[in-house]
């Protein structure tokens, strides 16, 4: 996906943050060159900073990279330690205010760190405004025929290693004995034996709703105080027979997330806006084009429009059904203005809005990371201390998934990691 991101400003000023910090710098010239030079120095203090934590996210603590790694630290700190700890532990808004000049820069990256589910003004949180420097190491990638084919490609490694993959078969309990994991129970009645379970779900869900008896004593309670706020995503997705027709649009410009949110400000204030149970004015919003990459996600001369607000209330005043086609309208109109005739290419409409997620996805709270994303909750803190190795109290009883150390997203760390757990103490 490359550019991997695209600036849409209201006012017609369009930043491409493509895979090359070169090219990049060169795109914001155009609009500004003294923040083309504000953002290649921000980039060269995040690249070490994203270096250090990489391994961290990938799971990867291999005693081989460990020279590497701190040589990466070092390089992180190597010029003024502590500003360097105080923008890592902090919010992205203040971190984003000092390194960027304007908010032709400062808001796009914000969408990205917005994406992950973390607050302007959350503690840590600048570790993923930061992370814009991963896609310019990385890059950023779709998978040919969209998520599922990815999931796709799991069931069918599953497949090949001898395992079985049921669906539509709700857990009811985790049974325990003796200290340690003995079976599932599916409601309906079915038992399942077993002398390991890994969990993928929420982990209060797991281990204060489904285990029995519950965690109990002090990591019951760390686990039960664990947060998660109000905030939340809400997602319109559009059938169309063209891609939104900016204007001064170049190619590429429909590859990665396109943001039209104009001030850092805005999403600020959406947040508090949400936390608070309404629906944000102004809405911010940002959109993804796959369908431009990929032909196989819709027919010829079609295409995929995902749009998302990263600001939603998970409980809204009035209720989601009753505001959901406000939601619907208000983002409609937002591509409109940015790209005038979007409107009549649209074919159809999907909503999928909190309480829907909740619903179908039994996400309580809708929260797609199951816990809130902040200092305290994040790494080996995650979803507590007590529960950051992905062990449990109850032998034989692992957790995995979003809610779990690191975090959440697609990088599956949380899983290989349970499962390393698992395989370290069979052996």
């Amino acid at each position: 996906m490359d550019p991997f991101s695209v600036a849409v400003h209201a006012d017609g000023r369009r930043v491409r943050f493509h895979r090359s910090i070169e090219a990049t710098v060169a795109s914001i010239a155009e609009e500004d060159p003294g923040e083309a030079a504000e953002y290649q120095r921000f980039m060269g203090k995040a690249i070490p900073v994203i270096r250090a934590v990489l391994p961290a996210i990938r799971g990867d603590v291999s005693p081989k990279v460990l020279p590497r790694r701190l040589l990466d630290v070092v390089r992180s700190l190597r010029h003024q330690p502590l500003t360097t700890v105080r923008d890592v532990i902090g919010p992205y808004d203040p971190l984003l205010r000092r390194w960027l000049e304007s908010d032709l820069t400062r808001e796009p990256v914000a969408a990205f760190a917005a994406h992950a589910g973390v607050g302007p003004t959350t503690p840590g949180g600048a570790l993923f405004a930061f992370w814009q420097a991963a896609y310019h190491l990385s890059g950023q990638w779709h998978a040919r025929g969209g998520a599922q084919s990815l999931i796709d490609a799991l069931v069918r490694r599953l497949a090949a290693l001898g395992g079985e993959l049921r669906c539509s078969a709700p857990v009811e309990r985790i049974e325990t004995g003796s200290g340690r994991v003995q079976a599932v129970a599916l409601q309906g009645g079915e038992r399942i034996a077993a002398r390991s379970v890994v969990t993928a779900i929420d982990p209060k869900v797991a281990l204060l709703g489904l285990l029995d008896p519950p965690l109990a004593g002090e990591a019951g309670a760390d686990l039960a105080a664990a947060r998660r706020s109000n905030v939340v995503q809400a997602v319109v997705h559009v059938a169309t027979d063209a891609l939104p027709p900016y204007a001064n649009s170049a190619a590429g410009d429909w590859n990665g997330l396109q943001s039209f949110v104009d001030r850092l400000d805005v999403l600020s204030s959406a947040w508090g806006q949400a936390e608070a149970g309404r629906l944000p004015d102004p809405l911010p919003l940002y959109a993804f084009t796959a369908s431009a990459l990929d032909d196989r996600l819709a027919p010829p001369g079609h295409h995929t429009v995902y749009l998302a607000c990263p600001a939603a209330p998970s409980r809204v005043e009035g209720g989601w059904p009753a505001r959901a086609e406000e939601l619907v309208d208000r983002s409609l109109e937002i591509v409109e203005a940015r790209a005038p005739g979007f409107a009549r290419s649209i074919r159809g409409i999907a909503r999928f809005t909190p309480d829907e997620m909740e619903r179908e996805g039994r996400w309580p709270g809708a929260h797609p990371m199951h816990l809130d994303i902040a200092l305290d909750q994040l790494g080996p803190f995650r979803p507590t201390r007590r529960l950051g190795s992905w062990r449990t109290p109850i032998d034989g009883l692992y957790i995995s998934g979003a809610g779990t150390n690191p975090t959440g997203g697609i990088a599956g760390t949380p899983g290989r990691q349970a499962a390393r757990a698992l395989l370290s103490d069979a052996r």
